[in-house]
């Protein structure tokens, strides 16, 4: 397996549990993160601390998210050709025929005099 296969499928990892983590957020307090419990104020924890895991939470999994995405691309496989450009190379040889010049024929068109 290829170290890019696995930071994808780290990438894929971290991107489901953002959504989850995100999803049972609710801004105004209450959402799944208020009825774990039972929903008695006597909760284990209490709302306010299952929200501030949940923040950071979501903070830490945005920015292994944002790591992997940038280590990936150390990762990728490119080959044995050089990601340089070709454009300014002069020893470049072109894998295309050049075209060849069109038929000319011995006729010359007449010569015009200008009128007087």
């Amino acid at each position: 397996m290829s170290t890019f296969t696995i930071f994808l499928a780290l990438i894929v990892i971290v991107a489901f549990l953002l959504v989850v983590v995100i999803m049972v957020q609710n801004p105004k307090g209450g959402g799944l993160s208020s009825s774990f419990g039972g929903g008695g104020t006597q909760q284990l924890g209490g709302v306010k601390k299952t929200t501030d895991f949940l923040d950071k939470s979501t903070w830490y999994l945005a920015t292994l998210l944002l790591a992997l995405i940038l280590l990936s691309n150390v990762a990728i496989n490119r080959g044995a050709e050089s990601a340089d450009s070709k454009a300014l190379d002069l020893d470049a040889t072109t894998s295309q025929p050049l075209p060849t010049p069109a038929k000319t024929t011995n006729e010359t068109a007449p010569v015009q005099t200008p009128a007087e």
